[in-house]
C-alpha cells in the first residue's frame, strides 16, 4: 500500500500541495511569527508556496490573520518578506 502524502493548502493561492513542497509559517506560543524551515517546530502552522507572489497574496487577503485568528502587525509582514527574500526567493 502506498504511503499517504500529507497535503496542505497555500494561504496565498489556495492550491493543495504536498507538505514538503511548501514553506511553513509558524505562530509560537509566545505569540511571535517566524518561518519554520524544518517544519517541525512547535506551534500553529500555516503554509505558503515557495513563491513571492503567494506571500504577497496572503498579505493582501489576510490569509495569515485568518489562519492564526489574530491581527498581524505590518512589522511581522516586513520581517517575513525579508526572511523570504534571503532564503527562498527563486
Amino acid at each position: 500500500m502506498a504511503k499517504k502524502i500529507p497535503m496542505r493548502q497555500c494561504i496565498g493561492c489556495s492550491e493543495m500541495k504536498s507538505k514538503k513542497e511548501m514553506l511553513r509559517v509558524l505562530k509560537r506560543a509566545e505569540g511571535d511569527i517566524v518561518l519554520d524551515a524544518t517544519g517541525k517546530m512547535n506551534g500553529r502552522g500555516a503554509y505558503l508556496c515557495f513563491s513571492k507572489e503567494c506571500l504577497k497574496r496572503a498579505i493582501k487577503t489576510k490569509g495569515l490573520e485568518r489562519s492564526f485568528q489574530m491581527k498581524i502587525p505590518s512589522e511581522i509582514y516586513d520581517s517575513l518578506n525579508r526572511e523570504f527574500e534571503e532564503k527562498y526567493d527563486r
